[in-house]
């Protein structure tokens, strides 16, 4: 059985060396595996960074690019059974992860999993907090409900062929098809021990903005979420204490207190931005999400400003 570890990549240069090294560490048994890199564009010399490691590369232009569209050309431009998505700024924590990302669906016990994610020092606390919210580490093989996430998964292509990821979604594409996978009667499964170091580097409105075409898609997937500006204050300020006493219970020091309520400030703004946007995204919408370019000064005030509700009359 042929694996097939599909790279989404735009300008991921810093990391991508060692993530293609720990792929040609793995251990693996009944796996071939190749690797398949769809690039957007970049111009940090990642293209041949991947070239060097042996990578078959495709590429898909900025105008056309979506999370799942950009995923669909890499499936199609690949030959293995399994198909194994990973972010390139992802490293594999040891050399058999692979492995057991791909057990459950080897053994026929789900048709889509996911691994575990974890940040570095490097991140803040905040972030660390939400992976750990999202990914434990007990492994539930299968797990209940649609929860799953392509910086760290793996799909049988069987699943894919029938089911391709939705090329309209702003984000969650890895949700959706969870979504009608589950509804099909197939199985997600969470792999525990199949971890990853997940690494983030944004600015402040880069982080909001994820966020919010994050909640954006959520509202395709989950339209009965909604979020209101009491909402807001009170989940930034209930989140805010928790990672203040978190990190003065575990003594973190590498975050400071007002950047954890910057971090929670612009993940909930952008969140209720999401949810409560009514337009379709034009192209340049689309590219404010995709390929953010902000000013120094916008990165300093952005989280500054006032939440304004956009109604559905708004263009």
């Amino acid at each position: 059985m042929r694996a097939s570890i599909v790279i989404r990549t735009l300008d991921e240069a810093e990391h991508l060396p060692d993530l293609l090294k720990l792929i040609a560490r793995q251990r693996v048994t009944g796996l071939d595996v190749e690797t398949v890199l769809i690039d957007s564009g970049s111009s940090d010399g990642t293209v041949q960074i991947a070239q060097d490691h042996g990578a078959r590369i495709t590429t898909i232009t900025k105008a056309e690019f979506s999370f799942g569209r950009s995923l669909n050309r890499g499936c199609a431009f690949s030959t293995g059974e399994i198909l194994v998505f990973i972010s390139g700024h992802c490293v594999p924590v040891d050399d058999e992860w692979l492995q057991r990302l791909c057990q459950p669906l080897m053994d026929g016990k789900a048709a889509y999993s996911y691994g575990r994610q974890i940040g570095d020092d490097d991140s803040n606390f905040s972030e660390r907090r939400i992976f750990a919210k999202y990914f434990p580490d007990q492994s539930a093989i299968p797990q209940e409900g649609f929860f799953c996430n392509n910086a760290n998964s793996a799909l049988l292509r069987s699943a894919w062929e029938k089911h391709p990821f939705d090329e309209e979604l702003t984000g969650l594409e890895d949700m959706d098809l969870a979504k009608r996978l589950v509804a099909q009667g197939m199985q997600i499964g969470y792999v525990a021990d199949a971890a990853v170091f997940h690494h983030h580097k944004e600015s402040w409105p880069q982080i909001r903005r994820r966020f919010e075409r994050e909640a954006l898609a959520l509202r395709s997937i989950m339209p009965e979420v909604h979020l209101s500006r009491l909402d807001v204050m009170r989940y930034v300020i209930t989140s805010t204490f928790g990672d203040w006493r978190a990190a003065r219970l575990n003594g973190v020091t590498s975050t400071s207190r007002m950047d954890m309520l910057r971090y929670r400030w612009n993940q909930y703004l952008g969140s209720f931005k999401g949810n409560n946007e009514h337009r379709r995204l034009s192209r340049k919408a689309k590219e404010r999400f995709f390929y953010p370019h902000v000013s120094d000064k916008a990165e300093q005030d952005e989280w500054l400003r006032p939440v304004r509700r956009t109604s559905p009359n708004e263009s």
